[in-house]
């Protein structure tokens, strides 16, 4: 049984660390308002691209570009979004696993021809992870983006995937990132980047037919410069979407280890009177009985 001092010395530690987990959980709950503001700042450029892309889509006009040929997946990659710190419960190892779980299927779904994974880690716990997927078929591409790179970083990263498809070093593009949708709701996603599928562009609000629209300089042209933004700004938007999601968990991660800290100091609290109750029984009972040592 542990001696009053012990528990006194514990009760302090346990009392510092509540402080400390509620300090953190106030930061994590600005960054996670600060990350959010961010998230809606970029969807209104998503939502005009989008828009953008309807009218084309409803004009008469024939347009075709590279971003959407659909050809065999021999070279997936996939951009593992992660954090950079650590406490914020089964944030990452959620992604983790949801990648190992896309890299299994491919490979028991493997014929002749092999998938060749391409890798791309974003963020310091995912550059990690990745080091332990390199194998046969599992490749990891190192680069200078971290969790907190700037817009600019992410536009050049993702011009650097675009180039790559185009060139057909890569066939496929997938996103696995943690999708927003409330501070206690975070929902694990996979998006395709390329190829666009055909399904994606068509899922804005549909556009008047009977409306003159004059492109200039063709509406091929304009579709072509158009797509590059689209997958940018869906780049952006899984970005911002994950930092969110990361905050998140580590505001319910602080309010876990908070709610515990109290309960085990109210348990450690209790058995310290406990003992100094008995303590002074004991002593009342030695003045009463008129013990002398």
């Amino acid at each position: 049984m542990a001696s009053m001092r012990d528990l006194k010395g514990r009760i302090g530690s346990v009392a510092s660390s509540e402080k400390i987990t509620g300090a953190m959980k106030m930061i994590s709950s600005a960054k996670m308002h600060k990350a959010e503001s961010a998230l809606r700042r970029v969807r209104p450029f998503r939502d005009q691209i989008q828009n953008t892309i309807d009218h084309l889509i409803s004009a008469d006009a024939e347009y075709s570009s590279p971003l959407t040929e659909i050809r065999p997946v021999k070279r997936r990659a996939i951009v593992l979004l992660s954090s950079d710190e650590g406490l914020c419960g089964a944030f990452n190892m959620n992604l983790f696993k949801r990648t190992l779980e896309i890299i299994n299927q491919a490979r028991m779904a493997e014929t002749e021809n092999p998938v060749m994974f391409v890798v791309y880690p974003i963020g310091k716990k995912a550059s990690k992870f990745a080091q332990k997927l390199v194998g046969d078929n599992v490749d990891v591409t190192a680069d200078e983006m971290t969790a907190k790179s700037s817009a600019e970083d992410i536009a050049r990263f993702t011009g650097e995937l675009t180039r790559e498809f185009i060139a057909g070093k890569v066939d496929c593009v997938e996103v696995v990132y943690t999708h927003y949708k409330s501070a206690s709701k975070q929902i694990l996603a996979t998006r395709q980047l390329l190829p666009i599928a055909a399904d994606d562009l068509a899922t804005g609000e549909k556009v008047e037919r009977n409306k003159p629209y004059l492109f200039e300089p063709d509406v091929n042209t304009i579709y072509n410069e158009v797509l590059p933004l689209y997958v940018l700004s869906s780049m952006q938007e899984a970005i911002c979407s994950n930092r969110v999601s990361e905050q998140a968990a580590r505001v319910m991660a602080m309010q876990s280890a908070n709610d515990n800290a109290k309960e085990l100091l109210d348990e450690l609290q209790l058995e310290y009177n406990k003992l100094r109750q008995q303590s002074i029984t004991s002593e009342l009972l030695d003045i009463i009985g008129g013990k002398v040592d």
